[in-house]
């Protein structure tokens, strides 16, 4: 490759066993980049291995366990220059007042406590080296009210202000933080819908207004592109990688 965007750069993706985690772990190869791979599957991580290679690491774990956020770092080494906090989980379409305990503490664990976590423990050497650049995944659900139950709403949203209180307190020491909001994308995440009236609610607005379903890669690059050089400027935003589905 002529130009390859993360020549020398250490760059952290979870969820890298599947989905858009995946394509932005081989984008980040390709791009030069050293990987350190994190996914709830080892099974999914040993397939990740044979694509990209031996320069990568892996750490299989659940991000909700701190134990997993140290062996992360640890694999790290000398640190990460890059973060693409993209492991995440769908709720089953519970509106509020059928919300189950189980599935908005698991959801909030993944989607924000976890994401908190990991970007906490890069940020030291992030800092030492007054450079650093975190893309995090959030969803057009933290557009919006109606694009999913209400724990999985709650979590995008969260996303957007972590991405944008980060990206307002490290910017000027050299940190980048900014968060990609997708819509549909082809991934392994179920979403089966838990409750009738969220089916009766939300299905014909998801059939009117919804675009066609992205495919990992198209995230990918653009991840890949907001851990660049490339888009040095760049702090504080939240892009929509949705087809369009933000200008409806």
């Amino acid at each position: 490759m002529a130009h390859e965007l993360l020549t020398g750069r250490t760059v952290i993706v979870t969820g890298a066993g599947s989905g858009i985690g995946r394509a932005t772990a081989e984008r980040v190869a390709a791009e030069g980049g050293r990987v350190i791979a994190v996914d709830i599957s080892g099974d999914r991580l040993s397939a990740l291995h044979g694509l990209i290679g031996d320069d990568a690491a892996f750490v299989a774990g659940d991000l909700a366990d701190p134990g997993t956020i140290d062996a992360v770092i640890a694999a790290a080494g000398d640190g990460a220059d890059g973060l693409a906090n993209i492991a995440g989980i769908m709720d089953g379409f519970e509106p509020t007042a059928e919300i189950r305990d189980e599935t908005w503490d698991r959801v909030l664990s993944v989607n924000v406590t976890a994401m908190m976590r990991l970007t906490r423990a890069v940020l030291p050497g992030m800092l030492a080296r007054g450079a650093g650049a975190i893309v995090n995944v959030g969803s057009e659900a933290g557009q919006r009210g109606s694009a999913a139950g209400t724990p999985y709403t709650v979590s995008k949203h969260a996303v957007n202000g972590f991405t944008l209180s980060t990206a307002f307190f490290y910017t000027p020491q050299g940190i980048r933080c900014n968060a990609v909001a997708p819509g549909p994308v082809a991934t392994n995440i179920e979403a089966p819908f838990h409750s009738e009236w969220a089916q009766q609610r939300l299905g014909p607005i998801m059939q009117a207004a919804i675009p066609a379903i992205a495919r990992p890669e198209q995230l990918a690059a653009a991840i890949v592109w907001l851990l660049s050089d490339e888009a040095s400027d760049v702090s504080g935003a939240i892009l929509s990688v949705d087809g369009g589905w933000a200008a409806i």
